[in-house]
């Protein structure tokens, strides 16, 4: 069983979440929280596997309580929720431990996707975020771009086709699918992948891999 805190100031947001979560039997809600404080509190009284976090709230933001969850709770894996025109914060996000990132905007599945993904050990994008977050670092910079390209060309053919899928928001198992890999397979070339770009987690590579423009088109 998963157990997730959710934190949002709106009562009907924290509903919906909830109601989405739970309709997976493997997953289960311990705690909400209306603002960071909340968030901290409930996450080191319960201990939860994955702690949604609103990145607006009063009081005590999502990217302020990320960090200092991730300081205190380190088992607990962090999914932040966004919107359109909160594209700058995601680096911020990224520095304070985040894992996962989800509009809530999105398809009702990428929640349970995400939250199912980063309790495992991995991290989510949702494709929505890596087209319109991490997209534009690929067109806006180009030393970063050419730095990319550079750390890239040190993978194999078939690291690069796993990063590519990776960078368009895709989970281990999706990977496998696409490449008629198991996905045992695709966590072993996932973990190389980290290591030879020198990344700390699956977000910051799909950052270089944006970046570096290998992420297939729609």
């Amino acid at each position: 069983m998963i157990r997730v805190l959710i934190a949002d100031d709106e009562a009907m947001m924290r509903a919906g979440v909830r109601a989405i979560l739970e309709s997976d039997p493997g997953i289960e809600v311990v705690f909400e929280a209306a603002d960071g404080h909340e968030a901290i509190g409930g996450a080191q009284r319960h201990r939860p596997d994955v702690a949604v976090l609103d990145i607006r709230m009063p009081r005590l933001d999502g990217l302020a309580a990320a960090t200092e969850i991730a300081a205190t709770v380190p088992s607990t894996r962090i999914v932040m929720l966004t919107t359109f025109g909160e594209d700058d914060y995601i680096e911020r996000a990224l520095g304070g431990g985040a894992l996962g990132f989800l509009l809530k905007a999105a398809d009702p599945r990428e929640l349970i996707a995400g939250v199912r993904a980063v309790s495992e050990g991995g991290a989510y994008l949702s494709p929505h975020i890596a087209r319109r977050v991490i997209a534009p670092y690929r067109d806006g910079d180009r030393a970063r771009g050419a730095e990319a390209r550079d750390a890239i060309a040190a993978l194999t053919g078939r690291e690069r086709d796993v990063l590519a899928l990776l960078g368009a928001g895709a989970s281990n198992a999706e990977i496998g699918e696409r490449l008629h890999l198991v996905e045992g397979t695709v966590k072993g070339y996932v973990s190389a992948i980290l290591v030879k770009l020198g990344v700390r987690n699956r977000v910051e590579a799909a950052v270089q891999a944006h970046r570096a423009g290998i992420v297939p088109a729609d």
